[in-house]
């Protein structure tokens, strides 16, 4: 039994989720408003029998680890510690190593906690002209009020070399852990001083809110560079940090919107306007795993980044890092929507929520979408003598933006939006006269780019076999009656072990065989998208791509989202890329997915002579050779999809039982609808897989 499996067992996913919303009775199973996203009608179940819940408003569900990633934005990793603690299961048997590292960081947390607590009441209670110049700095100044000051924890570093050196030496900290902490620095003399003097202290936190850094204001104007951040320690990544996500993650999933900004002190004086869903990037533009952090929550992400021109340059490239990070497949759709806010007159987000509320709410409503902000800005910035190659290269390079949309109809009025902007283009200047580009030609550009992706070759990796033998390596099965050594690989194949039919093998299996064949993932869609035709609602319901959302078994969900995420990138092969970015809790169920089928077998047969056993693996092999991956795989994940389907309409008719008895029609009609198009779905599979099985009989 796995972690996940260990701690399942002894949490139950209804007492769980009690505690986040009123759970109401509704035949086997309860039922709640959806915790996230905003309904009046109650539609998510929570189904004790598998515990499991389901929204059939927003398409969220899975398991008790599920809803805890998504309910406190924590990573699977994160999940399995948390909920291990409810459980009391261990989660990691770390080794002597492994718990001194541990050991090491829950010290760096507690110095910087600290140092933390330090600055801030060096602010609140100031003891000298200075702390009090910094209060009235922080109060009169900035506008903070003394609440956004407690919250956010907004302190002061007093002038001076060695006032938080010494303070934290006296309570028992080493001159090496707070260097390490990036609270101190040494120079080339060797001398060690306090980083932050004379500066606003604003605490960056970690999305649990925990402290690993600092992000410091001079209050001396001659005092270089104005803000000085923590240098990268090893709590702190300003790359996969965004300031304020402890306090903001909450409202992002609400809303289902964040609001990204350049500086902290903009996130700051957001929040206290009660824009609560704003963060703040570390950088001059948004990293993917920034990105990826965000869309585990958001659904729409707006860019407010400042308006002069490194702003936009900004802009432009964490639009290139959204591209790449935030693709449902190969094609570049962007799994979330992206937009962005223009500020006028050159203003930081800061300087205009305090001038009016009102007006930035307004701007965040009608944020641009990515494609009108591309084309607006690109054709800006083409030279005044620009010639038709130039606009050629131009429309060649905003193509694969334009068209990462979900939605073929955005898709179509984005070119049309580049065609109507390269006429006008041509109307205004001389040099373009000559110019002829149509509907047509970006379409046909858009197709090729399109083809140059999909003959990407597959990335199969070859996984050696693992060096030391199974832990049930001499487990002995006995061996059929009618074996005989002297034909084995010869007339007769050894009947091999009939594998497990669990849904959770299935799940394994599929992930096996895509895993080694990722191209076969496009298969499996197209076939889904085959069996719903024509009907929009069908594609965007029940036979949607295939997805986590297919897989019972925890790992195997988180990994089916981190294939997902592998091969939206180009840089590694794809197992390659798991290993160097999974969490670690995730390592080993990948590995024991990724055992040569040979082995697989070897781990359950134990025969005289292993030489035997290949001969006879080789013969089933070469005489009943499963060579279809793509049909085998099609196959299994739709019986996934049947099965889970059969699930979801249990679970629909319940729900439209109950809303009868409350008399709340409109919910009975809705149900009705899904209960309708999801039994659609399931006829349309099964006999797909009817069909499927009697071609693999003939």
């Amino acid at each position: 039994m796995s972690v996940a499996d260990e701690i399942k067992t002894k949490l139950d996913i209804v007492a769980y989720i009690q505690q986040y919303a009123p759970l109401k009775k509704a035949g086997r199973t309860f039922k709640t408003t959806c915790l996230f996203h905003n309904e009046k009608t109650p539609s998510m179940i929570v189904n004790p029998d598998t515990q499991t819940f389901k929204c059939f408003g927003c398409g969220v569900g899975g398991d008790i680890l599920t809803f805890a990633q998504k309910y406190h934005g924590w990573s699977f990793s994160e999940a399995l510690q948390e909920l291990g603690k409810l459980a009391g299961v261990e989660v990691h048997r770390q080794t002597p190593e492994q718990k001194a590292q541990g050991e090491r960081l829950d010290a760096l947390r507690g110095l910087l906690k600290t140092a933390a607590d330090a600055y801030h009441e060096a602010l609140i209670n100031p003891q000298t002209d200075d702390a009090r110049a910094a209060l009235h700095y922080a109060t009169q100044k900035r506008g903070f009020t003394d609440e956004t000051i407690r919250r956010f924890g907004i302190g002061y570093a007093p002038p001076g070399w060695h006032n938080l050196l010494n303070h934290l030496k006296e309570i028992g900290y080493s001159e090496e852990q707070i260097l390490e902490a990036g609270i101190a620095t040494k120079n080339d003399r060797g001398n060690v001083y306090d980083r932050f003097r004379h500066r606003l202290m604003i605490p960056i936190r970690d999305e649990r809110g925990r402290v690993v850094g600092f992000g410091a204001r001079a209050l001396d104007p001659d005092d270089n560079p104005k803000y000085l951040n923590s240098p990268q320690t090893p709590l702190f990544d300003k790359s996969r940090t965004l300031f304020a996500l402890d306090v903001a993650k909450s409202a992002i999933r609400d809303t289902e919107t964040a609001v990204i900004v350049e500086g902290y002190v903009d996130a700051i004086t957001a929040h206290q306007a009660g824009f609560t869903n704003v963060v703040a990037q570390m950088g001059t533009a948004m990293t993917d795993t920034q990105l990826k952090t965000l869309a585990r929550s958001a659904k729409k992400i707006i860019l407010a980044l400042d308006s002069d021109a490194a702003g936009q340059n900004a802009t432009l490239r964490s639009l290139e890092v959204a591209r790449g990070a935030l693709t449902a497949d190969y094609t570049g759709r962007l799994a979330v929507d992206m937009r962005i806010l223009q500020i006028p007159g050159a203003k930081d987000p800061d300087d205009l929520i305090r001038e009016s509320a009102e007006k930035w709410a307004a701007l965040v409503a009608g944020a641009l979408p990515v494609a009108e902000y591309v084309i607006e800005t690109e054709v800006a910035h083409l030279p005044d003598d620009a010639t038709p190659r130039d606009v050629e290269g131009l429309a060649r390079r905003l193509i694969p933006m334009l068209l990462a949309s979900e939605n073929n109809l955005y898709n179509k009025e984005n070119v049309q939006k580049l065609l109507l902007a390269l006429v006008k283009l041509k109307q205004q200047r001389r040099s373009l006269r000559s110019l002829s580009i149509t509907e047509q030609d970006l379409l046909d550009w858009a197709n090729e780019q399109q083809r140059i992706t999909a003959a990407k070759p597959p990335r199969v990796t070859v996984v050696p076999a693992p060096d030391e033998p199974p832990v049930d390596y001499d487990r002995v099965v006995p061996l059929p009656d009618n074996y005989d050594e002297e034909t084995v690989g010869a007339r007769h194949a050894v009947p091999l072990p009939k594998r497990a039919s669990s849904e959770a093998e299935t799940e394994r299996y599929c992930l096996r065989i895509l895993f080694q064949h990722p191209n076969l993932y496009y298969t499996v869609n197209r076939k889904l998208r085959e069996l719903a035709g024509s009907s929009r609602a069908l594609l965007d319901g029940p036979l949607r791509d295939w997805s986590a959302d297919d897989f019972i078994h925890s790992e195997y969900r988180a990994l089916m989202q981190a294939f997902l995420t592998a091969l939206a990138q180009d840089e590694l092969e794809l197992l390659d890329f798991l290993r160097a970015n999974l969490d670690s809790t995730l390592l080993q169920p990948l590995d024991a997915i990724m055992i040569d089928e040979l082995e697989d077998i070897r781990s359950r047969v134990r025969y005289s002579l292993p030489a035997d056993l290949s001969n006879a693996w080789t013969h089933n092999q070469r005489t009943n050779p499963v060579l279809d991956w793509s049909a085998e795989l099609v196959d299994k994940v739709l019986r996934l999809r049947s099965q889970r389907l059969q699930r979801e309409r249990e679970e629909l008719c319940l729900l439209q039982i109950d809303s009868q008895t409350s008399g709340d029609e409109a919910a009975v009609v809705l149900y009705g609808q899904q209960v309708h198009l999801s039994g659609q779905a399931k006829r349309l599979i099964d006999s797909e897989i009817g069909r499927h099985t009697s071609i693999l009989r003939k």
